[in-house]
Parts: structure tokens; sequence; C-alpha cells
């Protein structure tokens, strides 16, 4: 029996170890390119709350995520083991996208386990930086913002692909320059490397999630700027963090209208 699309993405959803997971969505990858998987949903598959996660990270609210200083080895671990923990929770989020959501065109699919994949390859090289520091992920506490976020979401790729793609993840966009010269100013240039990959490749999830977006909108008879910034008041109260990195925010599928309007709500 030919397996679905939407149930092979959830056995990898639920997996709790992460080189498992990692191992399962390169399955996932290949069975999809090859053209092995169904796209007709087989209408009995749990619904699913919880993303599979390893006993550790130890799962705290943001306040009680320690902040320590990027000049010791203690400091940069800490600060890779956030974005360890950040591309961890983004291969989840790209499961969830294809495992959630049926009836879309097959190009949808194609680009997010493509996303599921990239962040794979993120997460292992963020991973390495810190057993070369002698850490490893899940040896400093975390919090669960994101995977919140996509259950808040859940009910609605429109919404999903406007909130997490189109704000948290465009967000990575803007602060990553700002850490990769932390990184610098302390002549750690292979973080910096690591970061300068993650950007690039950041950049193209945006990207998809804005035109899914503008689709989305589009089937609906949406306006897409007047819809964002309704969930973004909806979702965030809204409230926005400056400053933009407007250059990569445009090659992602922002309009520079979308961007006056963003920075107006960081003035508020």
């Amino acid at each position: 029996m030919i397996k679905t699309v939407h149930e092979c993405a959830l056995e990898c959803l639920l997996q709790t170890n992460p080189d498992t997971k990692s191992a399962c969505v390169g399955r996932l990858q290949q069975a999809w390119e090859a053209g092995k998987l169904s796209l007709q949903p087989s209408g009995d598959l749990p619904v699913v709350d919880k993303a599979g996660q390893p006993e550790k990270p130890e799962l705290v609210s943001p306040r009680q995520v320690p902040r320590r200083r990027l000049g010791t080895v203690e400091g940069q671990a800490a600060m890779l083991h956030a974005i360890a923990h950040i591309e961890f929770n983004a291969i989840n989020l790209a499961l969830d996208a294809v495992y959630r959501f049926a009836h879309l065109p097959e190009g949808f699919y194609s680009d997010w386990i493509k996303v599921a994949a990239e962040e794979v390859y993120h997460f292992g090289l963020v991973r390495q930086r810190l057993n070369d520091l002698g850490y490893d992920y899940g040896d400093y506490p975390a919090h669960n913002g994101l995977w919140e976020l996509a259950q808040k979401t859940s009910h609605d790729l429109l919404v999903r692909m406007a909130m997490v793609p189109r704000v948290m993840e465009a967000r990575g966009l803007d602060v990553t320059p700002g850490i990769m010269q932390k990184f610098q100013g302390i002549g750690d240039r292979e973080s910096v490397a690591v970061l300068e990959i993650i950007l690039r490749d950041e950049v193209g999830h945006v990207e998809a999630g804005s035109r899914w977006f503008n689709y989305l909108c589009e089937q609906r008879n949406l306006d897409t700027e007047e819809t964002y910034f309704s969930l973004i008041d909806e979702y965030l109260h809204g409230h926005m963090s400056c400053p933009l990195h407007k250059e990569a925010r445009l090659a992602a599928g922002f309009s520079q209208n979308e961007l006056n309007h963003l920075e107006a709500l960081c003035a508020k």
C-alpha cells in the first residue's frame, strides 16, 4: 500500500530523538522526490498537538532561559544552543505543515519538505559547533514559544503562513546579522560561517511562506496586506520589533509598503 506524504511527515514529526528525526526527514525527502508518496490523505491520521521532542532540553518560560555573556565558552554555547533549539523546532514546524494541511498543490509539499530537510542541515551544523565547544543539544533549558505558535495556528494554513514564516522566521532574518557580528567580535569565524548558511536559506523559507500566504489570500479573495496586518493585530497586538533587515525581507517576498507599515508598528 502506498503511503501518503501526510502520514510519512507525521511519522517524522513524532520522532523524539534528533538523529532519528533527521534521518526520517532524509527518507521522506527521498521518497517524495522519487514519486513514491500519495497526496491523497488517508483520513484516519491522529490529531497531534505535541511534536516529538527529546527529554532534554528542559522547556521553561522564555524568562527562565539563562542569559550568558558571549565572551565565555559557556556563553558561546548558550547562544548556539538557543539557535539549535530554533532549528529543531523549525524542523517540526515544516513537518507539521506537510502533515496537517491537505488538498493543496503538489508544490506546497515540495516546498515544505525541502524546508524541513534544510532545517535538519542547519540543526546539524549548529549542533556540531556545540560539540566542538564540548556541549550538546539539551545541555541548556529552552522555551517552547515556536511550537506554541504552531498550536495557535493549527486551524488555518493562511494564519500559519502569516505568523510562522512571515513573522517568527522573518524576525530571524532581522536579528541574525547582529548575532553574526557578536561571534565575529570574539573571533568565532566557524559560527559566523554557519549563520551565513542559515541566513541564506532562511530567506528562501520566508519567501515560501510569503508565496503560499499570497496564494491562499488570492484563493479566498482577500487583500494580502490588509489580512497580514489584521493577523498581526490579532496575534501580536500590533507589536513589532525593529530594526528590520529590509534587503532580506524584500528578497523573501515582502513589499516595500509592508516594510513601511511594519516600521510604523515598531515606532508605536
